[in-house]
Formats: structure tokens, C-alpha cells, sequence
């Protein structure tokens, strides 16, 4: 779940997705996931249960997912949501697509309106884990894949280009795969955060760790290498699942935990830590609502 302020109805929102398991072991691949949501109570200082966000009927919509996904409001309230899908199946590697739908938001039900291009890739499972921005008026798709990270950008928000491989600026691939990459957005300037391979962290999982950070040229979609930095360290264990959300005008905050796996990793140096990076911007960032 990832949680964000909705400026329309002074709501704090979080969306996500249900994973289902067997014994508290192992996720059911066969079983139907959803799209969620909770909001929080202010009053009583607790989230409401979660509920479903109900989507059109159809058989590879049974199985969706707005997990670890950015959210954009906008200007009327009504919600960007970015979500993957795929048709029910033992099949783990089966391929998946992305789409962001459009949602209304009341202050306490999520309702969908409507949904835009579908987005997929030939490579292992498709597109999933997407993530959106809006900046400088145009809108930006950051999504998950096996064997590389992708991108694609639009004018509604609905409606996306082909994706395209993440590349440095100098034409190189940026490295990231099999897990998230997500936005930092400030009305200046466009930022991607991320994990990629060439760090000396060949000894980490799917190298998800050390978790960076870098300008990306909104024009010609590519990460520019030399304002790359790392917000939190390499210390053996998986930090590639995270969290981005804008929590004022003045701060964004990314959180990632150390998943220690694989068994070992703590000769680094990790020992379960959950980071808090805190973004201090030094102009107000417009992007944040009230």
C-alpha cells in the first residue's frame, strides 16, 4: 500500500493491492488479486478496512493489482491510478499488462470511471508495478519488468506511448530490472529512483541495493548519469521494493526495509534496518497540494 494526500476531500488515501497465501508461506498464484484501498481516520487515528476497487467485468480484470503504484490527483479530484492485470493462472511467468484508470474519490469510496492504453512487452511476465507522475503538463509511466525497467509518457494521463527501455543519457541501459522504480517529483525538476546492476553489488539479489536516485531528461526520457547519488547504502540485503510518496510542499520521503534474504547477507552489514530518507527541497515544491 502506498499512502498520499488527497487535496480535494482533505483525505489521507492509501492504495495497493491483496496477495493471498497458503500456511503464511507461500502466495496462491491461481487466486485473484485486487485493487484496494483504506482511508485514514483522523479522529479516531485508524485506517478503515480495506475495500475493493470494482472494475469492469472482465476475465484478465479478475486478476489486478495497484500495488507499490504512485497515484496522481488531479486538479478535480478524480484519481490516476496505475494498475497490472493478467488472467488467472498457475502460471507464475505469465505475461502481464499495465493501464492507469481513472477514479472518483469521495472522501470515503474509490469508484472507477474509465481506463486508457493497455501496455505490455514482449519479455518475461509483460509490465507490472507501474508507477505515474505529471510534470510540466505532460505525464510520465515508470514500470516494472524482468529483464529491464520501462517507460512511456502521455497527455491525459490515460493514454501512453509505446514503452521504451530506461537508458542513461549516453545510451546505455540503466540496469534496473525485476523490481520497482519510482518518481520524485518537484515542479523544477523530474527525478527517478531506482536499483541497477554496475554498483559493486553483484552480491545482492537482482541487485536491489544500493537504492539511487538521478535526473531524468523529460524530452528525450533518459536518466542523467552524472546527477546520479544514492539514497540509502548497499549492505548486502534487498532493498529494491520501496516507497515514494510527497508528504508537504517542503519534503518528499522514500522508505525501503532490508529484506534479508538471501540468507547470509548480514555479513555486509545489514540487520534489518527500515530506511526513512527525508527530501528537503530548498524551493517549495508545487507539485504538493493542500
Amino acid at each position: 500500500m502506498t499512502p498520499g494526500w488527497h487535496a480535494a476531500t482533505g483525505k489521507l488515501l492509501t492504495t495497493g493491492h491483496t496477495v493471498r497465501y497458503h500456511d503464511d508461506k507461500h502466495p496462491i498464484i491461481a487466486s485473484a488479486r485486487q485493487s484496494t484501498y483504506s482511508v485514514y481516520d483522523a479522529s479516531a487515528r485508524t485506517w478503515a478496512p480495506w475495500a475493493i476497487v470494482n472494475l469492469p467485468d472482465r476475465p484478465d480484470f479478475i486478476n489486478t493489482g495497484a500495488g507499490c503504484a504512485q497515484r496522481y490527483d488531479l486538479e478535480d479530484g478524480t484519481i490516476l491510478l496505475p494498475f497490472s492485470f493478467k488472467p488467472v493462472s498457475d502460471n507464475w511467468h505469465a505475461v502481464m499488462s499495465t493501464t492507469v484508470m481513472r477514479c472518483a474519490f469521495d472522501g470515503r469510496e474509490l469508484r472507477y470511471l474509465e481506463h486508457g492504453s493497455e501496455l505490455t512487452v514482449p519479455e518475461p511476465r509483460g509490465l507490472c508495478e507501474p508507477s505515474i507522475t505529471r510534470f510540466q503538463g505532460r505525464y510520465y509511466l515508470t514500470m516494472r519488468n524482468d529483464v529491464r525497467g520501462y517507460v512511456a509518457s502521455g497527455t491525459d494521463g490515460l493514454h501512453f506511448s509505446a514503452p521504451r527501455p530506461w537508458t542513461f543519457d549516453d545510451g546505455t541501459e540503466l540496469g534496473s530490472y525485476n523490481t520497482q522504480q519510482h518518481w520524485v517529483t518537484h515542479h523544477e525538476r523530474l527525478f527517478l529512483v531506482y536499483t541497477r546492476r554496475g554498483l559493486n553489488n553483484d552480491h545482492v539479489f537482482r541487485h536491489r541495493a544500493p537504492v539511487m536516485m538521478a535526473q531524468v531528461d523529460p524530452d528525450r526520457l533518459v536518466v542523467l548519469r552524472e546527477t546520479e547519488c544514492e539514497l540509502t547504502p548497499n549492505r548486502g540485503a534487498r532493498t529494491g521494493n520501496f516507497s515514494v510518496t510527497h508528504v508537504s510542499a517542503n519534503e518528499t520521503w522514500m522508505f525501503v526495509a532490508e529484506w534479508m534474504q538471501p540468507i547470509g547477507c548480514e555479513k555486509y552489514g545489514s540487520d534489518n534496518t527500515i530506511w526513512a530518507v527525508r527530501i528537503i527541497w530548498n524551493k517549495p515544491n508545487a507539485e504538493f497540494r493542500v
